[in-house]
């Protein structure tokens, strides 16, 4: 399968997603903290069996390349955001807060410019500029 339908199936499963997060989270009177660990736990039973043929992989890896892993997606995205995300869904309309929260490619971009150093070509930019007007109509 192509990288860009794997990217619109993942957009498709964090919308689709967030719907029932949402409704699970006021049916059941949860906290946010309480959402995000079902979801953490199942995931992790179901990405525990999909990944167990490569854990011996995680050996090969040196302790930068871990650290980042845990850092960026552990902490940043995983909890921070994930904590982020189930409040505001938690407090707010879907059709307010999911355009803004899926604003993460615009920041992706940043970061791999500002960071990675790839290039901002005036395409990159214009795309950047026209997700933050779109969040803005979306979202007013």
């Amino acid at each position: 399968m192509k990288p860009q339908l794997f990217a619109l199936l993942t957009a498709a499963a964090w919308g689709i997603g967030g719907y029932f997060e949402k409704k699970g989270l006021h049916a059941g009177n949860l906290s946010p903290q309480v959402g995000i660990t079902i979801r953490t736990f199942v995931a992790m039973i179901v990405l525990g069996i999909v990944s167990w043929p490569q854990l011996r992989t995680v050996g090969q890896a040196d302790g930068k390349a871990l650290l980042t892993l845990v850092v960026g997606g552990g902490l940043v995205a995983g909890s921070i955001g994930m904590l982020s995300f189930y409040a505001a869904i938690k407090g707010a309309p879907l059709s307010r807060v999911m355009p803004i929260a899926f604003t993460s490619p615009l920041f992706g971009a940043l970061a791999a410019v500002v960071l990675g150093g790839e290039a901002l070509t005036l395409k990159a930019a214009l795309g950047m500029m026209l997700t933050v007007g779109g969040i803005v109509l979306l979202t007013t």
